[in-house]
């Protein structure tokens, strides 16, 4: 049950994100956020699958899921705008080393999920700032870029 749930709210938000793109409601940059998010939470449901995993570990993809699910249609409910896209280019490129280090056995497990709740909290905070095609502050711009040279260096150490 916990799969078939987990695989079809995969599929819904995909098709939302693609939906979102094609009607212009979501900017390139957010759509490839979303697709790298629900990547990210897909290659941890595959480690799940066919496997006896506590109905815990079930919760947390599905929590997951429904999180990007609302952040989705937060997105969707306004104006996508061009922004700046360094931050967002930058997320985009850290959730892949992220998901690079599970996959290959780089991170352990727990770092995997530390620096994937990490980059998660970073993403919202973006987005949040982001939402509504309002002007960032610079210090808020410069807080986010603070925050994800941590975060590089951090997964630099592990090389």
């Amino acid at each position: 049950d916990y799969e078939r749930s987990a695989e079809n709210k995969m599929v819904v938000i995909q098709e939302k994100i693609g939906d979102g793109l094609k009607t212009g409601a979501l900017s390139p940059d957010q759509s490839q956020m979303f697709l790298t998010t629900l990547k990210g939470i897909r290659t941890d449901y595959t480690g799940l699958r066919d496997k006896a995993v506590s109905r815990d570990e079930w919760d947390r993809i599905l929590g997951r899921l429904d999180a990007l699910d609302e952040e989705i249609n937060r997105a969707l409910a306004r104006p996508a705008r061009i922004e700046e896209p360094r931050n967002a280019d930058r997320i985009v490129a850290l959730q892949r080393r992220i998901d690079e280090g599970r996959t290959s056995g780089r991170l352990s497990r727990t770092e995997g999920r530390d620096f994937q709740s990490r980059l998660d909290s970073i993403r919202r905070e973006y987005l949040r700032m982001t939402e509504e095609g309002r002007p960032t502050a610079h210090e808020d711009r410069a807080d986010i870029s603070r925050r994800l040279d941590s975060l590089e260096t951090d997964l630099n150490r592990l090389r």
